[in-house]
């Protein structure tokens, strides 16, 4: 029985030595948020970098949006619109010239050149509306930046604070097998000294077995989340899997706001997007509106001419107007469409609002409750580490039974994940309330 124990034994060390050799190469040890919320500390194994911080992970994700790598080209289209609404002309200039001759037929010496040039005009109220469009996609293009950054920056926080969840996970269980390990050579130790059955070391051998698959199922948590962050930030999150020697990962900091929350959110990314894209359409409409026919265009012109070869050549100078009928009938569908964008949008942007208002206050209410959740966690936890300890050593003398002693071990480890998993809460609540707030990781 004894060395049946010893192989038992001999094989949770090599499988827990392996499973932390992996561990080491794959994803750094668990990090630890402190009571404030401020901090998140790791001991980890020595190398040569740092676990993936929050920054760096929404950094890493955001060059990899579709708007991150247009944003720069954007920016320029809408400032040359800008520019382009502050002309003087609607159009380039045109320049014409032209010559008549009959040396082809008659051959008399009847020659006319003629050179001009052709100016378009503005229409009335097209340049002011020009510019109020122009303005309006410029602001339209930041705002859309904004709030592609923000989302970009919610799946971020939900994927990075879950990867710290499962290495939470992958502690608690590394330290369980660790306690079972010892709880078993102790009821080896009492069996051979004739203080326990059998069946005793049967139930501590069950205990460990049990600790062995927890332990692979919290592996494999960890490896779906690290996969599930690295789809996200690239090659950046190949950082996260290199472990570090008692590093600090500083959590966001706590927001500092007081008053009525719809008046906070006015300016939210979410909600400044749609505001925007309406007053984009609206400007747009107006602009068609009062595009109701195309550009009258002035021109001017200057002639050179001779009836016959012995004539001396005559100058004359021409000065016209082209002014088109109008099209209200063509712009008339461009105009509503306009309008039907501006008032889906302003409608999306009230509906937005509300959302937003309700998300805040969940958010704000959910810190607040983990709050209170992680004092009473840390003093549950505090008290069973001190009554295992206490149970340990009393079940090493014989002065408690094998029940006990696996229930409190139990309970001890139960007490652990609870306050390990409330401090990472803490700080995915705190990224709640950030991103409740329109507020980009830090």
């Amino acid at each position: 029985m004894f060395r049946k124990n010893q192989r038992i034994w001999l094989r949770s060390t090599v499988l827990v030595f392996a499973i932390n050799c992996a561990w080491a190469q794959q994803i750094p040890s668990t990090q630890r948020v402190s009571s404030s919320g401020s901090t998140v500390q790791a001991t980890q194994g020595s190398s040569l970098g740092s676990p993936l911080t929050l920054k760096q992970a929404f950094d890493a994700a955001w060059q990899r949006q579709p708007e991150a790598k247009s944003q720069l080209i954007r920016q320029s289209a809408a400032i040359a619109r800008s520019q382009a609404a502050n002309n003087w002309l609607p159009e380039p200039v045109v320049f014409e010239v032209s010559g008549k001759t009959d040396r082809l037929n008659k051959n008399q010496g009847s020659r006319e050149f003629v050179a001009g040039v052709s100016i378009p005009l503005w229409l009335p109220g097209e340049r002011a509306g020009t510019a109020a469009l122009a303005d309006a996609e410029m602001r339209s293009a930041v705002s859309r930046i904004s709030a592609a950054q923000l989302r970009t920056a919610a799946s971020v926080r939900e994927a990075y604070w879950l990867w710290h969840r499962t290495r939470i996970e992958h502690e608690v269980a590394s330290d369980r097998l660790r306690s079972a390990q010892q709880l078993a050579m102790d009821v080896t130790k009492r069996v051979k000294a004739g203080d326990l059955a059998k069946s005793d070391q049967y139930q501590a051998d069950g205990a460990m077995a049990s600790a062995e698959v927890a332990l692979a199922e919290a592996w494999g948590s960890v490896l779906t989340a690290s996969q599930q962050l690295r789809m996200l930030v690239g090659e950046a999150g190949y950082s996260a899997t290199v472990p570090a020697s008692e590093t600090v990962i500083k959590a966001e900091s706590v927001p500092e706001f007081s008053g009525n929350s719809s008046v906070l959110l006015d300016k939210h990314p979410a909600l400044t997007e749609l505001l925007d894209r309406s007053e984009t359409a609206q400007r747009h409409a107006e602009l068609v509106l009062s595009q109701s026919r195309a550009n009258p265009e002035l021109s001017l012109a200057m002639s050179r001419d001779k009836g016959q070869a012995t004539d001396p050549y005559q100058q004359a100078i021409t000065v016209g107007m082209r002014i088109p009928f109008g099209a209200d009938n063509r712009n008339r569908a461009k105009a509503a469409t306009a309008q039907a964008e501006s008032i889906e949008a302003r409608t999306a942007a009230s509906m937005e609002k509300e959302r937003l208002v309700a998300q805040l206050d969940a958010a704000r209410q959910r810190l607040e409750s983990v709050q209170v959740q992680e004092t009473a966690a840390n003093k549950r936890a505090q008290l069973a580490k001190e009554l295992r300890g206490f149970i340990q050593k009393s079940f090493r003398l014989g002065e408690s039974d094998l029940p006990t002693r696996l229930r409190i071990e139990s309970e001890a480890i139960e007490a652990e994940r609870q306050a390990a998993r409330v401090r990472v809460d803490l700080a995915a609540a705190v990224s709640a309330l950030r991103q409740a707030l329109g507020l980009l990781p830090t």
